[in-house]
């Protein structure tokens, strides 16, 4: 079983930066950030493995940067340069296995979600 509790959401202006961070609880080789946007689909942002091995979406690659902490498990997401469309429910993910993926359904274990909104 992990456990997974999501933290660091906010309002910001176009432009700005945000940190968000997930507490990680159990064995996840395979961890990553989503979020859905209302009306829309969930979409994966952010993947990294236990190797550090990470892939990112193509709408946030040079933006995002996902992380974790070898010391407590703890996932982060540094988003900069942070433009309006970003608005969204961020969602951690994880799951025990090895996949590096972007497809929700390789995620078995869900955060609750933190909520991040960008102004222009």
């Amino acid at each position: 079983q992990v456990h997974l509790v999501e933290s660091g959401g906010g309002s910001v202006q176009a432009g700005g930066s945000l940190k968000l961070s997930c507490a990680v609880s159990g064995l996840a080789h395979s961890r990553a950030w989503f979020r859905q946007a209302p009306a829309k689909e969930r979409e994966g942002v952010a993947q990294i493995d236990t190797n550090g091995h990470t892939i990112y979406a193509d709408s946030v690659k040079d933006r995002f940067i996902i992380s974790q902490d070898s010391a407590n498990g703890t996932l982060h997401l540094q988003m900069n340069s942070l433009k309006p469309e970003d608005t969204a429910m961020y969602y951690c993910a994880a799951d025990p296995g090895w996949s590096r993926s972007l497809a929700s359904w390789n995620f078995a274990f869900w955060g609750q979600g933190t909520q991040v909104t960008v102004s222009s």
